[in-house]
């Protein structure tokens, strides 16, 4: 399985309210968002981290946090990111297309672009950065615009499958 998240803000105190966050202190956030990418992500499974995985610790502590996520996990940079430990990835970017997943390619990078490549034929943006809620995703499909943001917040605090985000927008498999 492929999965994809952003924006979990690991160690960030601060995001809890600045996003309204349903946690009561960042320990708790820290362990829920681990819990919940795990209780999906399997060993063997493949998640993409399109930005801000901590901010605001040490870099110890986030390699430590990143460490705990199961898969094989694949960086795109964000703009809160760390120079972490790249042993934990299998791939770093600041942008990549996926090709031969799906029907289409999937463009994944931490910021929504407001074009990407074949984005006028069908092609899907993943991206992460702007805290949406999921009436975002919502609004996008309803303009006809294939741009799905997988951030955290506005994803039940757990990553998506690759298959969800397909039957979502309606693309073949």
């Amino acid at each position: 399985m492929i999965y994809f998240t952003s924006n979990m803000h690991l160690g960030h105190e601060a995001i809890i309210h600045m996003c309204n966050r349903p946690f009561k202190n960042v320990e708790e956030m820290n362990r829920a968002l681990i819990r919940n990418i795990n209780s999906m992500v399997h060993k063997n499974d493949t998640v993409y981290l399109l930005g801000d995985a901590t901010h605001r610790i040490s870099l110890d502590e986030a390699n430590d946090l990143i460490s705990k996520l199961n898969g094989h996990k694949i960086r795109i940079r964000g703009n809160h990111d760390k120079k972490y430990d790249k042993s934990l990835f299998e791939g770093i970017y600041d942008f990549l297309e996926l090709k031969g997943y799906c029907s289409t390619s999937v463009s994944l990078m931490h910021y929504a672009m407001p074009e990407w490549p074949k984005s006028r034929h069908g092609s899907i943006h993943l991206h992460g950065h702007q805290h949406n809620r999921f009436e975002y995703n919502i609004q996008m499909k309803e303009q006809g615009i294939k741009r799905y943001d997988v951030g955290m917040d506005g994803n039940d605090y757990f990553p998506v499958s690759l298959n969800r985000i397909l039957e979502f927008m309606e693309v073949e498999k």
